[in-house]
């Protein structure tokens, strides 16, 4: 009977062996999760720089323009 209530040095390296599986999995679902959040975090930086990014290419649109009209204005009336 003392033999049946004590783990065989085989069960406890399967335990460990599970164990060790279970951490591998765990080590794998964290740098998963870190991956998600990196993503997430550039996703809201670029939402939060979107409206900017418009006016600046509005800005640079316009000055252009303001350009090339001055430019075909100075060709024909000089």
């Amino acid at each position: 009977m003392a033999s049946a209530a004590s783990p065989t040095a085989l069960e406890i390296e399967e335990q460990v062996a599970r164990i060790r599986r279970a951490q591998v999995e765990t080590e794998k679902f964290v740098a998963e999760q870190k991956k998600l959040m990196a993503e997430a975090a550039k996703l809201d930086r670029d939402r939060t720089l979107a409206p900017w990014q418009i006016v600046a290419t509005t800005v640079a649109a316009t000055a252009a323009l303001i350009g090339g009209t001055a430019a075909v204005v100075k060709i024909f009336f000089p």
